[in-house]
């Protein structure tokens, strides 16, 4: 026997009887369907530093006027168009090049879904949300989000999302940190990132 079949050997010997297949997992241990807490999203995306405007539907354009006021700024095609103020000059992404999108302030889109657990915003790339990459380039990125779009835990968000769309998760604004920890903001997409909540 060489010496590698005795190491096999003594490590078969070791484990004893093996069962004869591989053991159920079970799935049932976190089922969709527990009840939203909307402040509990709000506490979670406070705390990945995000700013979290709550308001009625109305109120949308002065959110936007205090947050992007002034500002060239980026929209997907079909974006409400109740929602932007007059300060702000929207320019529809229709297929516009990545320097022309870095070009601007910010970006202003709807939301598919959120989980109010994880703090986490899913975009899907409908046509109110727009490319990924109108998300990633621009310094800030507001983000509207209907109360009926919270979901209570991650299994929620998966039951309502397409899984062949472009899915993108976003838990605050984009952070980093280097070898010494140090946290760097803005590197893989906005520095900013401002939410609102539209009241149910």
């Amino acid at each position: 026997m060489s010496g590698r079949e005795e190491v096999l050997a003594r490590l078969r010997a070791a484990r004893g009887a093996q069962p004869p297949g591989p053991a159920e997992v079970p799935r049932d241990y976190r089922p969709a369907g527990a009840a939203v807490d909307l402040d509990l999203l709000v506490e979670r995306l406070t705390d990945y530093r995000a700013t979290v405007h709550r308001c009625a539907e109305p109120e949308v354009p002065r959110v936007v006027d205090t947050v992007l006021g002034g500002r060239r700024i980026v929209v997907p095609p079909a974006l409400p168009r109740r929602w932007l103020p007059p300060s702000v000059t929207a320019v529809t992404d229709d297929d516009l090049t990545t320097a022309q999108i870095a070009a601007t302030d910010g970006v202003v889109t709807a939301a598919a879904v959120a989980v109010a657990e994880t703090g986490t915003i899913v975009l899907d790339g409908a046509p109110d949300q727009g490319r990924r990459v109108i998300t990633l380039l621009p310094d800030v990125h507001l983000c509207v989000l209907r109360a009926e779009q919270v979901v209570a835990g991650v299994p929620d968000a998966v039951a309502r999302l397409d899984p062949r769309r472009p899915l993108t998760w976003i838990s605050g604004p984009s952070a980093t940190s280097d070898i010494e920890l140090n946290r760097v903001e803005g590197v893989h997409g906005p520095r900013n990132l401002h939410v609102v909540l539209l009241a149910p």
